[in-house]
């Protein structure tokens, strides 16, 4: 048994990729690992999860950036995402949001579990973060979500990665490096090298002395 790397896009994880010789693709096997690129978003990285996902996989490594809500996280900190949330799911009651749970049709919110108690993985904050289809970019859609959810990060693969891990029991860990904060867009502030400079450095620490 050996863990499965997911990744929305090669360029989040092409320096772990570089650092073991490993050709970039769709689909890469290594003795160590095995690497699965989705594609950005949760239907994308549902169905690749569908096809390659299986008892074989004794973890699921979700690796990726994310946006902060909380501004005290400095640029490229690399945070332990241990709830993530499927935050559009549901209805609008005119101004009001009904959730999934609400509506009694499942549940958004999902959990990272495993029992792992590396050193390199207890160093890391604990957030809980959301998974949308729509990056937040305007003050008030920002001020909405907060003040409903109060996430601390925003992904657009996250949920959908815990989810299959419940549906399937496999453990699971999401490990993300902040880009950007969630604020009106401008990307002038964002920070995706150092993002993905650290997350990298990190994933390469955690797969060399797992």
């Amino acid at each position: 048994m050996k863990p499965l790397i997911v990744a929305a896009t090669i360029p989040e994880i092409a320096i772990l990729i570089a650092t073991f010789n490993l050709h970039e693709k769709e689909f890469i096997h290594s003795p160590e690992f095995d690497i699965l690129i989705t594609g950005a978003g949760m239907t994308a990285t549902a169905f690749a999860l569908g096809r390659h996902l299986s008892p074989k996989y004794n973890l699921v490594l979700n690796l990726g950036i994310a946006g902060s809500f909380d501004k005290s996280l400095p640029l490229g900190t690399v945070v332990n995402i241990t709830t993530d949330e499927f935050a559009e799911l549901g209805a609008e009651d005119k101004d009001l949001f009904i959730s999934i749970d609400e509506l009694g049709f499942g549940k958004s919110k999902y959990t990272a579990y495993n029992n792992l108690l590396n050193d390199h993985i207890t160093q890391l904050k604990k957030v809980d973060g959301i998974t949308v289809n729509r990056v937040s970019g305007s003050e008030e859609s920002i001020k909405a979500i907060t003040n409903r959810l109060n996430p601390k990060t925003e992904s657009m693969e996250g949920a959908a990665v815990l989810y299959c891990c419940e549906q399937t029991s496999i453990p699971c860990l999401q490990i993300r490096s902040i880009s950007n904060y969630v604020e009106p867009r401008n990307k002038a502030n964002w920070n995706i090298g150092l993002a993905i400079k650290n997350l990298n450095d990190w994933a390469i620490g955690f797969l060399t002395n797992t």
